[in-house]
This record gives structure tokens, sequence and C-alpha cells, in this order.
């Protein structure tokens, strides 16, 4: 899916990338972090935020939940937007500052008095037990919590595996039922994905979930909790979109695959200002009967959208085979070369969209790429852990 535009915007990147594998200084299964790239890109970002009048949250969760990263990032952007209580741990051990906690995934109940200590920005609840498990930690700690009301999304523009919040039909007796908590305040709305690329053409638009979360803003302002509730609008918050978002009421972002320049709008598009900024690297483990070379796998994402893998021995470029739902990422299979045969270990370069944080792979981070001094600045399980 980004292997042309990786080649075309930061070759470097590849270049390094092979040859750490080539010399053995990581194996096979590694994601390779250009750190020079992301922190550029998070600089872009909030330039650009700036001039469009909105704040960021941004998210780790797609590059493994790394310090180096996040320390990055975080000098740029520093609030960040953590999905459940290990990221939002990571992300405070690295020195964020925590904005939104539990958009995606809500925060279990016995997780909220240490998490609330850190004074997050807002709280995302998806509906009233949840705001009252907030508001019970948070009087328990003397303070008030701000929340963010996720606003149920409309069924054509919800993922499967992220339903849930509040309907709009709802949300009155919502508003009414968390309004006697005296632990909380609400204090925006928020949706997801508000932004989606057109499957055909890459281009973002807003879906019917950010009309919802603006009627609900309007009918929570009605109600008295205005006149300066957030409108948190993430899915596809890049320097390209931040317009579209304050053009129709979003306050806040929430970049994420943007610090690595990876939505689908630049895998099709490379003038956007968001450079590439990381490869995966497997290897050839064996070779069927009609030649087609078997990669190791564990870092293949389903939706990441992958196509193709280079083998810089030879310069070629392979498909990378349809993978069925059910199969187990042990391998993934290429076409068979046109040219020289793939040989046992040859380096393979691929670039995609993945969520590095729910595979086996480990993390590279390499630093000095935009100094032509490349530097390999450790290794990382999935989880921004250092490997073993």
């Amino acid at each position: 899916m980004f292997l042309t535009s990786v080649l075309a915007r930061n070759p470097a990147l590849v270049g390094a990338a092979a040859d750490l594998h080539r010399s053995g200084a990581i194996p096979p299964d590694t994601y390779v972090v250009d750190l020079d790239a992301v922190e550029e890109n998070a600089a872009l970002l909030a330039e650009a935020a700036g001039r469009a009048g909105l704040g960021l949250w941004f998210v780790v969760k797609q590059i493994g939940r790394n310090p180096e990263l996040i320390r990055a990032v975080a000098r740029h952007i520093p609030r960040s937007a953590a999905i459940d209580p290990p990221e939002a741990d990571a992300l405070h051990a690295a020195g964020a500052r925590p904005g939104n906690l539990g958009h995606l995934v809500q925060l279990p109940r016995r997780a909220l008095p240490a998490l609330l200590a850190r004074r997050p920005e807002a709280v995302t609840v998806f509906d009233a037990d949840n705001a009252r498990a907030v508001s019970d930690a948070a009087r328990e700690l003397g303070f008030v919590q701000d929340v963010l009301v996720r606003v149920e999304g409309a069924a054509e523009a919800t993922f499967p595996g992220q339903e849930g919040g509040v309907p709009l039909a709802g949300l009155d007796a919502f508003a009414a039922a968390v309004e006697r908590l005296d632990g909380v305040r609400i204090a925006g709305v928020t949706a997801f994905p508000c932004l989606r690329c057109d499957p055909s053409t890459g281009l973002p638009e807003p879906t019917p979930n950010l009309r919802l979360a603006g009627r609900a803003r309007e009918l929570l302002s009605a109600r008295g909790h205005g006149p300066r509730l957030k409108l948190s609008a993430p899915g596809v918050t890049c320097a390209a979109t931040l317009d579209l978002l304050a053009a129709h009421g979003a306050t806040h972002g929430e970049p994420g695959h943007a610090l690595t320049g990876t939505t689908p709008l630049h895998a099709v598009d490379a003038r956007q200002p968001e450079r590439p900024a990381y490869v995966y690297v497997s290897e050839v483990a064996h070779t069927l009967a009609d030649g087609r070379p078997a990669l190791f796998g564990g870092g293949f994402y389903p939706r990441g959208g992958v196509r193709s893998a280079l083998l810089p021995r030879t310069g070629e470029r392979l498909a990378v085979q349809e993978a069925p739902p059910g199969h187990i990422d042990y391998y993934r299979l290429l076409a068979a070369p046109t040219g020289p045969r793939a040989r046992l270990g040859d380096t393979a370069v691929l670039a995609f969209r993945t969520q590095m944080f729910v595979t086996r792979s480990t993390v590279a981070v390499v630093a000095g790429l935009s100094r032509a001094a490349p530097r390999l600045v450790g290794l990382y399980d999935s989880y921004g852990r250092p490997a073993a």
C-alpha cells in the first residue's frame, strides 16, 4: 500500500532497514521506524493545527506505544489520546500529558483511580454507567472530571468491534442522569470515525458520525452545557484535513497514522506534507516448489492493504498474495519471481498500514536518517518495552 510512496519519499529508510537486517542487527518480523520523520511530521501537524485553531491529542497504538517515538511527538504535541490503560501507562511513563482517555476502549472501573490521578483533560464515556464510575473515582480524589460524550455512530460508519455510545435520541436522558453526578462535568462530545477516506479515491470525507456529534453538541449546549463544548473528531486527522474539521465545528483532532505518513490519503497522494516513516522487514523462510517465496510473518495486519514486497538483493518487487481470514500469521506468500530465484534468508521490505500494538513484531527505532547518519536507537516489543 505504501511501498511506492516510501521508496519515492524516504528511500534512506528502506536502505537502512535492509542494511540492519542483512547485518543481523534486527530480526525478521520487525517494523523499522524513522524517528526523525516522525518528529518532523509531529511538528508540521502542530503548526498546521495552530493555524486552523484546533487542539490535538496524539495517538500511538499504531506505532507500538514506543517511548522514543512518544517523546519525539510530545515535544510538539504535548497531550495524547490513550485507547486503554496500558497505553495510558506507556504515554505517562514517556512523559506525554494525558488528553483524552477511553475513546475507543472504556476505562475499567478498577483502573480509574490511578488514571484520573494523572488529571487527564477529558475522559470519554459511552453511557451513564461509565460516567457514574468516573464520577465516583473523581469524587474520591477530590475533584470534578471533565467527560466527553461518545455519540453512537451511524451503522454504516462504525467499524465492527467498535460499537457503543449514546444514541442521539437518548442524549437528553443520558445528560439528565449525568447532571445529577457531582464528580463529572460534561465538557464535550466525540464520535468515531468522523472522517474516512473513500475506498476508491483515498480522499477524506466526513462521515455521518461528524454530523451526529455536531448535533449532540447543539443539544447539550441547549441544556446549558455551552458555549465552549469540545468536539473531538478523530479519523484521518492529518494536515490536509484540519481545515475540514474546523469547518465542521471540531475543536480537536487525534492524529495517529499522520505521524507516520500512512493514512489512506498518503497512499494515493505523494504531495501530502507528512513523510512515510516506517517499513516492515522480513526474510525468506522457505520457497515452494513452484518458486513462490514464503516470508516470516507476525506483523501482517488484516486491514493493512499490503500489495508488494521488495527483495533488495535482486531489486525485484513481488506481489504479496492474499491470505484468507482464517489464516494464522506464520508466513506470507509472495508471487514467484520472474528473475533470479529467491534465496533462503533474503531480506524483504514491505510498507503497509498497520497497528503495531496488535502484532508480535519487534519495533526498531532509527535516528539520524535526516542527516544521512542512521543509528539504531533500540529494539522494542510491540507494547514499547525493550526487546529481550
